[in-house]
């Protein structure tokens, strides 16, 4: 599994992970420390997976 990958297990939905990112980065204008440049990352992978969980529930 690659280092970036979000955990296995059960999916969040995209609200809940796109509030985390919000709260994460509250002024675009200023930059991300490496650590939370680091948790932003996996953040979008995490918001991207349960987007990809929400396509296939609706085509299902």
């Amino acid at each position: 599994m690659s280092p970036n990958s979000p955990p296995p297990g059960p999916v969040r939905p995209a609200a809940a992970v796109n509030e985390d990112i919000r709260a994460l980065w509250t002024d675009p204008r200023v930059g991300l420390t490496h650590e939370e440049r680091a948790r932003y990352e996996h953040l979008l992978i995490e918001w991207i997976a349960a987007e990809r969980a929400a396509q296939i529930v609706i085509a299902a």
